[in-house]
C-alpha cells in the first residue's frame, strides 16, 4: 500500500490513499525511509506519528506501509544492549554513523552475525506447546537465555539441533496440525500487545531493594507496581538507579523516557562499571537499557515505554523476576499530549488527552506475577516502578492522579527533605504501601517474628514526632516531659540513622533484611531501656551522653559480614543504661 503526504505538522504526518492500512501499522515515509506508525484512520487518510525528525519533508512524499505493527525483536543479544525508543541499537548506530543518529538509517535490532551456542532441553519425538523451553543459550555469565516455543505453535519436535547458530538459523522443527514450523532463536512481538500467560497471581513476596525506608516501611511486592513522584531535584532518578542496582530481580530493564541527556549519560557510564552484588560480574550483564533522551523525536518517547515492557515480559516468560524502571512517565504523557494536540483531539485536564488514564493503566497492568505458558508449572514476574515528574511538585496534576489510581505503592518524594540533604527523600508521612499486609508471612519467615512489630514501632514514633513537632516549634523542646523528649530523640535516630541512607557509601548503599532487623531492634531496645530508666528518675541527658549513643548512629556502616558487632552494641547499651538506672534509684 503506497500513499502520499498531504499534511506535515512536526512529528505528525497525514497521508492519503491509505484505506487498506490498519491501526498501528508501521510505515516508511519519503525516499529516506523514515519510520512511522499509523495512529489514526479517517476514510482513506491516515495520521502517522514519525519516530524521526521530519524537517525538510514536503507534501506529496511517498508513504509505504509494511503491513506489520511496531514490534520488538526478542532473542539472545538483548542483555547488555543499549537501544533507543524503537529498539534500534545505539552502540551499532554510533559505530556506523557517529554520535548523531542519521535519518532513515536501517539497522537490525539484534545482531544477525553473532554466533550463540544452543543446548537443547527437549528430545526429538517430544510433544511441546507454547511457552515450553526448547533449549538454552548462555547469553552472559550470569543469565541463561531460554529459547521458548513461540505463542501459537504446538506439536511434536521432529528435529532439534545442538551447536553454534545465529539467531535466524533453525534450531528446531515442530510438526503440528498446521504442518512443519522452523523455530529459530529470534521471535518478534507487537509492543502494544501484552504477552499471554495462564493466570495472574496475588503478590505475596517483597522485591527486596536494600533501601531501608522502602523495605521496612513501604515495600513493593515482586510483580507489584510503584510510583515515585517528586519535584525537580528530589532524587527520583537516584532512587531508580538504586533500585536498578540493588533490587532482588534477575533482570533489569531501565527505560530513560524523555530524561535529560546528562542523566542518561550517567546511567550509561555507571552501569557497565557497577558490580552485581550476587555474582561480582558487571551489573550490565543482566540489564537492558532503553535510552530516549529529551532531544530525541517525541513520538519515539511514547513508544519506548511499550518497547521496555515487552522486553520485560519476554524475560518474565522464561521464569525470571524482572524489574522495569520507567523514568519518567510524565515525559511519556507529555509526548501523548503533544501528539493528541497535533491530531486536534478534544483535550482533557491540562491539555492531556482524555485517554491518558487508560494509557497509564495499559502500561502498569502489564506488570504482575503470573503462571507461565507451557506444560511445566513455572512462575515469572514483572515489577514496574515509574517516576512521575509533576510540574512544581503538584501531585494534583493529571499524570500523578492517574498513576495513583493504579499503583499500590506510593513513594512520595519531598523537596523539603531533599533541601535538608536527607536522601532518599521519601516522605514517611505521605507515602504508603498496600502490599505490606499481604507479605506478613514472608517477613515473619525471613526477617523474624518481631520485624512487623518493629516496623509498627517506627511508624508510631514518626507519627508521634510529627504531632509533637508543632508544640516544640511554639514553646521549645524544654517544655516537653522526659517521655516526650525521648520520643523526639528516638524519632531523630530513626530519621538520621535509619531512614537516611547514603547511595554513594560502599557499605550504606545496601542493607540486607537481616541487618535492617538488627538496626530496628537496636533502636527499639534503646527506647524501651531508656523509658524504663526514666521511670527510675534517670535524666534523659545522661542517657544521651552515654558512649553507646554514637555507636547506634554508626551501626549502618557495619559491613554485612561483621553483623556480630551488633551484639556488643546491644550489651554495651544495656549495661550503661542499667547502670544509670541503678544510680538513679540509689539517689532516690
Amino acid at each position: 500500500m503506497t500513499g502520499k503526504t498531504v499534511k506535515i505538522s512536526g512529528p505528525l504526518i497525514v497521508a492519503e490513499n491509505m484505506a487498506d492500512c490498519k491501526m498501528y501499522d508501521v510505515v516508511k515515509v519519503s525516499e529516506m525511509g523514515l519510520i512511522g506508525e499509523i495512529i489514526e484512520l479517517r476514510g482513506d487518510r491516515a495520521s502517522i506519528q514519525v519516530y524521526e525528525e521530519t524537517s525538510g519533508l514536503g507534501v506529496g512524499e511517498k508513504v509505504v506501509s509494511t503491513g506489520e505493527p511496531l514490534s520488538a525483536e526478542l532473542g539472545p543479544g538483548l542483555l547488555t544492549g543499549i537501544f533507543d525508543g524503537i529498539q534500534r541499537p545505539l552502540t551499532t548506530l554510533f559505530f556506523n554513523y557517529g554520535s548523531r543518529i542519521s535519518r532513515g538509517v536501517s539497522v537490525n535490532k539484534l545482531d544477525r552475525e553473532k554466533i550463540w551456542h544452543f543446548t537443547p532441553k527437549v528430545q526429538e519425538g517430544e510433544k511441546v506447546q507454547a511457552g515450553d523451553i526448547l533449549g538454552v543459550v548462555q547469553e552472559t555469565e550470569i543469565v541463561e537465555h531460554r529459547i521458548m516455543v513461540p505463542v501459537g505453535v504446538e506439536g511434536v519436535v521432529t528435529q532439534i539441533n545442538e551447536g553454534d547458530f545465529t539467531i535466524e538459523e533453525t534450531v528446531a522443527v515442530i510438526t503440528g496440525a498446521d504442518g512443519e514450523k522452523n523455530i529459530s532463536m529470534l521471535t518478534k512481538w507487537p509492543v502494544r500487545l501484552g504477552r499471554p500467560y495462564k493466570e495472574k497471581l496475588s503478590p505475596s513476596e517483597p522485591l527486596v531493594t536494600g533501601q531501608r525506608v522502602i523495605d521496612t516501611l513501604f515495600p513493593i511486592a515482586k510483580g507489584g507496581v510503584a510510583a515515585v513522584p517528586g519535584p525537580f531535584g528530589s532524587g527520583k532518578t537516584v532512587v531508580q538507579h538504586q533500585l536498578a542496582k540493588w533490587a532482588d530481580a534477575d533482570i533489569i530493564v531501565y527505560v530513560g523516557c524523555g530524561e535529560r541527556g546528562n542523566e542518561m549519560t550517567d546511567v550509561l557510564n555507571e552501569f557497565p562499571e557497577l558490580k552485581d552484588p550476587k555474582t561480582g560480574e558487571p551489573l550490565m550483564k543482566r540489564t537492558v537499557l532503553i535510552a530516549n533522551t529529551s532531544d530525541m523525536p517525541v513520538a519515539a518517547r511514547e513508544a519506548s515505554i511499550y518497547t521496555g515492557i515487552t522486553i520485560a515480559e519476554y524475560f518474565r516468560d522464561m521464569g525470571y523476576n524482572v524489574a522495569i524502571m520507567a523514568d519518567s512517565t510524565s515525559r511519556w504523557a507529555e509526548a501523548l499530549r503533544e501528539m493528541s494536540g497535533r491530531l486536534e483531539e478534544m483535550p482533557g485536564d491540562e491539555g492531556y488527552p482524555a485517554y491518558l488514564a487508560s494509557r497509564l493503566a495499559e502500561f502498569y497492568e502489564r506488570a504482575g506475577i503470573v503462571k507461565l505458558l507451557g506444560k511445566e508449572e513455572r512462575i515469572g514476574s514483572v515489577s514496574a516502578i515509574g517516576a512521575v515528574s509533576p510540574p512544581g511538585g503538584d501531585l494534583s496534576e493529571p499524570v500523578s492522579q492517574g498513576t495513583l489510581r493504579i499503583v499500590k505503592v506510593f513513594w512520595g518524594l519531598s523537596a523539603s527533605l531533599a533541601y535538608k540533604r536527607h536522601f532518599p527523600a521519601i516522605d514517611w508521612l505521605v507515602s504508603y504501601s498496600l502490599y505490606a499486609d499481604k507479605m506478613k508471612d514472608w517477613y515473619t519467615a525471613n526477617a523474624g517474628a518481631r520485624f512487623l512489630e518493629y516496623r509498627q514501632f517506627i511508624m508510631t514514633k514518626l507519627q508521634e514526632e510529627a504531632a509533637l513537632d508543632e508544640i516544640v516549634r511554639l514553646v521549645g523542646m524544654d517544655a516537653l516531659s522526659s517521655r516526650d523528649r525521648l520520643i523526639m530523640e528516638t524519632a531523630k535516630i530513626i530519621r538520621e540513622d535509619y531512614l537516611h541512607q547514603n547511595a554513594f557509601h560502599e557499605v550504606d548503599t545496601y542493607t540486607s533484611i537481616k541487618k535492617q532487623m538488627l538496626m530496628l531492634k537496636l533502636i527499639c531496645d534503646f527506647y524501651n531501656l531508656s523509658e524504663e530508666a526514666i521511670k527510675s528518675y534517670v535524666s534523659l541527658n545522661d542517657i544521651l551522653a552515654c558512649p553507646f549513643k554514637d555507636k547506634i548512629g554508626r551501626a549502618k556502616y557495619i559491613p554485612e559480614e561483621n553483623l556480630e558487632e551488633f551484639d556488643s552494641i546491644f550489651a554495651e547499651m544495656s549495661a550503661q543504661i542499667k547502670a544509670l538506672a541503678q544510680g538513679g534509684e540509689e539517689d532516690v
